[in-house]
Formats: C-alpha cells, structure tokens, sequence
C-alpha cells in the first residue's frame, strides 16, 4: 500500500488547493502509478471536523488526518490521537516542547514524525545531540518531495545514525506536488490506527514517485 504522508490543503494557511483538486491529479497520476492514500497534515491543527468521506468514497482512496506542529526541535507530522492531544497542547502555539508533545503523542497511543529533519532550523539534524535517551522517536520523514537533495540526504544520515525508520511525503501545497514523495507500506492500511501500528513497527519505507510506477 502507497500512501502520501505529508499533504497540505487550503486549511493551511501557506497551502493553496482543496482537497479535491488533489484527488482529481492523484486519479490522474493513477494511470500509472500506485497511490493508494494520503494524510492530510494542516499546520498547526487536525482539522478532524471535516469529514471527507464522501470525496474517500467518491474516488476510491483513502483519506487520513493527522497535523504538522511546530515545536523547538522543528516541525513534528502528528498521526493519532488528535482528539487528546488537540485538549492537551494549543497546537496553534509555533513554540511547542517537541520532547513533550512526542512522549504524549506515543503515550496516548498515537506517534509524532519530525518532518523534513535535514532542513536548518525547523528540522531535528540541528537538534541531533539532545536526542539520547527520547525512545519515543522511532520514524522521521527520510523523504520529503519539497526539500533539497542535501536536505534529504541529511535526514537519510540522521535516520541511518539513530536507527530510524524512515517515511516519505510530497509536503504539497500545490496540486502538482502531490505524490512526488510516498510511503510504501507491506500491509493494508485501512485507517489511523493501522498506520500508527504500521509507522511503530518499522514496516513502511520512503519512495519517490517513480518507484510507485505500475508495471506494465
């Protein structure tokens, strides 16, 4: 199963195309390539009282929610357990304690990504030597489709170095972004809860578009 991790709709306030336009590009992209889903992460909120079922349905893919905070360790992608950790932190706040918000998310039965880690300054390379004895770091996004090669590779290093897992996500906030980064997973993922299992097991891996190419 082929999913993008890391989508930003209008609701983000940098982001410029509705869900739908997404959907409709993914449908074409299907043509020949696998994509099977996508997790829209909203800056800053879960946005979880919009329900896209209908669209999910209507186009035959699966549409998750997570969010993307901003802490002092960078930006952290958030998967389960929005409703508890929407109560917990003002996730409007740019200045959320990253070793906070990543225990509860793991705590509450949820798992906190930090996105994009190669980036200076909003990514967790810059942070590398306060990261010993934080368990609950287990998966960073390896590969982010609107970052620099070098970024990447940074992150690539990080996640190699610390023995995490990786993930990977277009980061759109464009129409045409969409895809450019996914997340190959080696079971179905049917909802939030199959992929807080699948990120905590390890059992997902970054690839870029061409890698999702259907064979002919």
């Amino acid at each position: 199963m082929i999913i993008d991790m890391h989508v930003h709709s209008s609701a983000s306030d940098d982001a410029a195309a509705d869900v739908e336009a997404y959907l409709k590009w993914i449908r074409f992209l299907r043509k020949n390539h696998q994509i099977d889903g996508l997790v829209l992460t909203e800056h800053r909120q879960y946005g979880e009282e919009t329900d896209y079922a209908g669209l999910a349905e209507q186009y035959e893919i699966l549409i998750l929610q997570g969010a993307e905070a901003e802490t002092d360790w960078g930006h952290v992608l958030l998967y389960g357990a929005g409703e508890e950790l929407a109560r917990r932190f003002d996730l409007r706040s740019p200045h959320l304690k990253a070793v906070e918000l990543i225990q509860e998310a793991h705590r509450c039965g949820g798992i906190a990504v930090p996105a994009h880690p190669g980036r200076r300054n909003i990514g967790l390379c810059d942070y590398e030597e306060q990261l010993d004895g934080i368990s609950e770091i287990r998966v960073v996004e390896a590969l982010n489709g609107s970052s620099k090669s070098a970024e990447n590779l940074r992150a690539q290093e990080l996640a190699a170095r610390r023995g995490y897992f990786g993930i990977g996500g277009s980061d759109a906030h464009y129409v045409s972004s969409i895809g450019s980064c996914l997340t190959r997973f080696d079971f179905p993922v049917r909802g939030m809860d199959d992929l807080v299992a699948a990120l905590r097991q390890g059992r997902c891996r970054p690839i870029r578009l061409e890698e999702a190419k259907r064979q002919a």
